[in-house]
C-alpha cells in the first residue's frame, strides 16, 4: 500500500521536475531520430523515402498514442489505487479514533467511580472520625464528672472523719460531764 503511494508520489514529482526544468539536451535516442529525419529531407523527393516517411510517421504516431495510453491507464491506475489507498485509511483512521473514543469514555467512567468511591471512604472516615472524636470527648466528660466525684467524696471523707473525730470528742466530753454531774448530785 505504501510503495504504490511512493511510487504515484514520485512519478508525480518527476513529472513536475522535467515541466518544471529547462530543457536539458536532448537525449541520444531523439538526435538518432533528428538525425535520420535529416538525411531523409536531404535524400530529396524520391518516392519510396516518402512512403517510407509517412509509414514510419504512421508507426511513429501509434507508438506514441499506445504510449500515452498506457501512461494514461498507468496513472489512472496509481490514483485509483492511490484515492483506494486513501479510503482505507481514512477509514482505518477512524476506526481507531472510534475505539480509541470509547476507551476513553470507558476510562473516564471508571475514573468518576472510582472518584464517587473514593468520596464515599473519606466521608465515612470523617464520620468515623467525627464519631471517634464525639465518643473521646464523651469519655473525656464523663472522666471529668468522675474525677469531680471522686474529689468530692474524698472531701467528704475527709469531712466525715472529722466529724467522727468531733463526735468522739463529744462524746468524750459529754461522758465526762455525765461523771461530774453525777458526782455533784451525789
Amino acid at each position: 500500500m505504501s510503495s504504490l503511494y511512493t511510487r504515484s508520489k514520485d512519478f508525480t514529482r518527476n513529472r513536475k521536475s522535467q515541466s518544471d526544468s529547462p530543457p536539458a539536451s536532448p537525449s541520444p535516442t531523439a538526435k538518432t531520430l533528428r538525425h535520420e529525419r535529416l538525411s531523409r529531407l536531404e535524400s530529396g523527393g524520391s518516392n519510396p523515402t516518402t512512403s517510407d516517411s509517412y509509414g514510419d510517421r504512421a508507426s511513429a504516431r501509434a507508438r506514441r498514442e499506445a504510449r500515452e495510453a498506457r501512461l494514461a491507464t498507468l496513472t489512472s491506475r496509481v490514483e485509483e489505487d492511490s484515492n483506494r489507498d486513501y479510503k482505507k485509511l481514512y477509514e482505518s483512521a477512524l476506526t481507531e479514533n472510534q475505539k480509541l473514543k470509547t476507551k476513553l469514555q470507558e476510562a473516564q467512567l471508571e475514573l468518576a467511580d472510582i472518584k464517587s468511591k473514593l468520596e464515599k471512604v473519606t466521608q465515612q472516615k470523617q464520620e468515623k472520625t467525627s464519631d471517634r472524636s464525639s465518643v473521646l470527648e464523651m469519655e473525656k466528660r464523663e472522666r471529668r464528672a468522675l474525677e469531680r466525684k471522686m474529689s468530692e467524696m474524698e472531701e467528704e471523707m475527709k469531712v466525715l472523719t472529722e466529724l467522727k473525730s468531733d463526735n468522739q470528742r463529744l462524746k468524750d466530753e459529754n461522758g465526762a460531764l455525765i461523771r461530774v454531774i453525777s458526782k455533784l448530785s451525789k
